[in-house]
């Protein structure tokens, strides 16, 4: 049974993702088949985690994933592993609500499937203090085995030292120490980390961190602690059904926000992926039956966008009779017009009429319950879905088109009709990341 470990931290900012990205790399290195996953909903870390590893990695969300669905995911991940890292998003503790599992917390996916984790504790202003954090986390839940911490920007010899004896004292082991070091951070923007295909000298960097990892941290101890991922199940059912047999899927560094479990679902179910690349002026092929434009950065490239005739014009005729959907950033390009950070207006392909704009940013962040209004890419009227928002930009002009779905916030609490639609289009902010059925506790 393929072993696993959650590497989490008490915040975010805590350099989790560099520690992951050290070990899977030191890990690689030594021969051992790792794979990797993200606790929660995050696009990018999990790209950063592939380029580390050499193998795709997954999301892992407790709160929009029914139970099914998540045993699945994890187990189709560690299949081909002999240690599977998961990665913490936030603090290890944080979700939403109180019910057991289906918090959205990594501590949820440690309690089920009885995953070790790896505390990682940014020490910079702290000595012994850090001990008394550990502690209270060690304690917090006896349902969650926190094994060891990994101490790091530890200032000098000495600090380490110090921060190493209380940990000791606390009865709590410590996995590594890692030096301050700015060049290890990773460059960021509004939505987080810079994306991975976009980070110059990636190789080298994460070549950097392996060697940080493999000198700084106990790899051994690490793979001594990881333990057996328990009741998976095989197979993997589709997160959302296929919107249709052949999909054309924007795919550039405008469209870039898909969750691997979706399109591997889609595939699973017998439908065909095929790329294309708005920013390269490509239409969606006339060959395909439906449409996907995922979210990602079309605000960095409006300009560029705007341009492209053959896109638009392209995607006008397939919307004539074959479904497209927007999330997100494809949502802001099926609308009239973007406004980019500067003020600057685009002209966009004016499949929906809103407009939006990213020149006055406001942040829209949180899990979303979803119910259909109307059959569209995303499933039958009346389906249900979770998934998440996470974006800056607003709508500045709603126009007239009918809304495509109502929402609740992870609280229950509802919020205004969202997205729109208009003969075979469709789209909304709302990522979907799963439906709910009727063998999920939705409540």
């Amino acid at each position: 049974m393929t072993r696993a470990v959650i590497i989490a931290a008490p915040r975010s900012g805590s350099g989790k993702t560099t520690v992951t990205l050290g070990v899977l790399a030191a890990l690689r290195r030594r021969g051992v088949a790792v794979r990797a996953a993200k606790s929660g909903p995050d696009y990018i870390d999990p790209a950063f985690h592939a380029a580390a590893c050499g193998a795709a990695s997954v999301n892992l969300d407790s709160w929009a994933m029914g139970p099914a669905l998540l045993d699945r995911v994890i187990a189709a991940q560690a299949e081909p592993a002999e240690i599977l890292v998961i990665e913490s998003s936030m603090g290890l503790f944080d979700g939403v609500g109180t019910m057991r599992f289906r918090r959205g917390a990594a501590a949820d996916i440690a309690a089920r499937y009885d995953i070790p984790v790896v505390l990682v504790l940014d020490v910079s202003g702290q000595s012994q203090s850090a001990a008394a954090v550990a502690r209270g986390f060690v304690g917090f839940d006896p349902d969650v085995r926190v094994a060891g911490v990994i101490l790091n920007r530890v200032g000098s010899a000495r600090h380490r030292d110090q921060v190493s004896e209380a940990m000791a004292a606390a009865g709590i082991a410590v996995l590594g120490c890692v030096m301050r070091d700015a060049a290890l951070s990773l460059p960021e923007r509004h939505l987080g980390l810079v994306q991975a295909g976009e980070h110059a000298g990636l190789a080298a960097f994460i070549d950097r961190l392996g060697d940080v990892a493999g000198r700084d941290i106990d790899i051994d101890g690490l793979i001594a602690v990881a333990g057996g991922v328990i009741g998976v199940a095989s197979g993997l059912a589709p997160g959302l059904a296929p919107p249709g047999q052949r999909v054309a899927l924007a795919s550039d560094e405008a469209f870039s926000f898909v969750y691997p479990h979706l399109l591997a679902g889609w595939r699973a179910a017998g439908a065909e992926v095929v790329r294309f690349s708005p920013l390269v002026d490509e239409a969606p092929p006339a060959d395909c039956d439906a449409c996907w434009l995922p979210g990602g950065y079309p605000e960095l490239h409006a300009g560029r966008l705007a341009a492209a005739g053959r896109f638009a014009s392209g995607l006008r005729d397939f919307a004539a009779s074959r479904l497209v959907h927007g999330e997100c950033g494809g949502f802001m390009v099926l609308g009239a017009g973007l406004t980019d950070a500067a003020g600057v207006r685009h002209a966009m392909t004016g499949l929906l009429g809103h407009e939006t704009s990213f020149a006055q940013r406001r942040l829209h962040l949180g899990y979303r319950a979803a119910v259909l209004l109307e059959d569209c890419a995303l499933g039958r009227a009346g389906q249900r879905l979770r998934g998440h928002e996470f974006h800056y930009a607003s709508v500045t002009e709603p126009g007239g088109d009918a809304p495509l779905a109502v929402l609740r916030d992870a609280r229950g609490v509802a919020l205004p009709p969202h997205g729109g639609r208009r003969g075979c289009v469709s789209g909304s902010f709302f990522h979907a990341i799963a439906p709910i059925n009727e063998d999920d506790d939705d409540e």
